[in-house]
């Protein structure tokens, strides 16, 4: 038996949707890696500063991708907060 979803017809992305996603993540992976290493290297970089950095790119993310939530939230959160951890010693 066929799950409903399964047989709902998926819609359809043209070469230049296709491209423009790909550009879209790629700015999004250069920008998440630009943004942990700031946080990472600056040895200057207040956790206020830091945390502001990671709200800011979470927006920047969802603008880039609505409706997105729960993929920012599985995929880079954990990370942001693991490094947030290690860098302040945040327990």
């Amino acid at each position: 038996m066929e799950s409903d979803s399964a047989s709902a017809p998926q819609p359809v992305q043209t070469a230049a949707e296709l491209h423009e996603e790909r550009r879209k993540l790629r700015r999004l992976q250069v920008m998440m890696d630009m943004v942990m290493s700031v946080i990472g290297q600056s040895p200057h970089l207040s956790i206020d500063e830091a945390a502001e950095m990671v709200a800011q790119s979470e927006r920047a993310a969802l603008a880039m991708f609505p409706g997105k939530e729960q993929a920012f939230r599985l995929l880079y959160k954990p990370r942001l907060q693991r490094l947030m951890r290690e860098r302040y010693r945040i327990q």
